[in-house]
């Protein structure tokens, strides 16, 4: 699908984000989902690069992506203007489940992946809380847009440069004990280690859960089996199998998630 650009800019730092016009993927994406793009038309960077939506407005047929300058592929789509176009595969892959009724959601962030967990809000009945971590205070992003929706923000970074020194696992046990008692419905997305680290933490407080797990993808549509990740499979000999984060996930519930032994 042939997108329109609205506009694109830098948000700090490498951080940028881009809006594009496509009605049809805005009417139904939903939080942990993704775009698959293919940014130019040269031959020597063909595969498409996979986004995820940070923002969708149905109403006016937009969607966004945040991401961050690191590499060839993202460095032109930083060059690219508004009225430009890019084609869009979307929306891929299976994405978070509205919380509970009741629920109060607890989005759970490595870096900028902040801006996929961002559709929660819309699904919500309670307001939320975000919990991220980053290596500095620089990596920290969106956190605003969250506070003016109603979440209650809480940041830990490595150097401690911002909130809390240590990294964002280390912020469970206080938010546990100041929602004592209340219903809480987990979301998580960043770095492989830390979404282990994050679940092994959950399943051993027996919280319940989803988290983003996905890896390095080329088709995006299940076909290549390039992005595969392990889940729990009890009944195979190993008690896991691989599937396709970009089909069967990047979102997977909690208990499916292989944590290792």
């Amino acid at each position: 699908m042939e997108s329109p650009i609205i506009s694109n800019r830098r948000l700090q730092t490498d951080y940028c984000e881009i809006v594009f016009r496509a009605p049809e993927i805005a009417a139904r994406a939903e939080a942990g989902q993704f775009v698959h793009v293919r940014i130019d038309d040269r031959q020597d960077h063909i595969l498409r690069r996979p986004f995820s939506i940070h923002d969708a407005d149905p109403a006016a047929g937009t969607i966004s992506v945040v991401y961050k300058i690191v590499g060839f592929g993202t460095k032109a789509l930083s060059q690219l203007t508004a009225g430009q176009t890019c084609d869009l595969l979307g929306p891929l892959g299976r994405g978070f489940s509205a919380p509970g009724c009741g629920a109060i959601p607890v989005a759970v962030a490595g870096g900028y992946v902040s801006a996929a967990l961002f559709l929660l809000r819309k699904k919500a009945q309670l307001p939320g809380v975000l919990l991220i971590g980053a290596r500095t205070g620089d990596d920290i992003i969106l956190v605003d847009r969250y506070r003016a929706s109603g979440f209650d923000v809480r940041i830990a970074t490595d150097d401690g440069s911002l909130g809390q020194k240590g990294r964002v696992t280390d912020l469970l046990p206080q938010l546990l004990a100041d929602y004592s008692g209340k219903s809480l419905r987990f979301y998580g997305c960043g770095p492989h280690p830390m979404l282990i680290a994050l679940g092994r933490q959950l399943r051993d407080r027996q919280l319940d859960g989803e988290l983003s797990v996905d890896h390095k993808m080329c088709c995006g549509v299940g076909a290549c089996f390039a992005c595969v990740v392990k889940v729990n499979a009890p009944d195979a000999p190993e008690q896991w199998r691989y599937a396709r984060s970009c089909a069967e996930g990047p979102v997977f519930a909690l208990d499916q998630v292989y944590l290792g032994d």
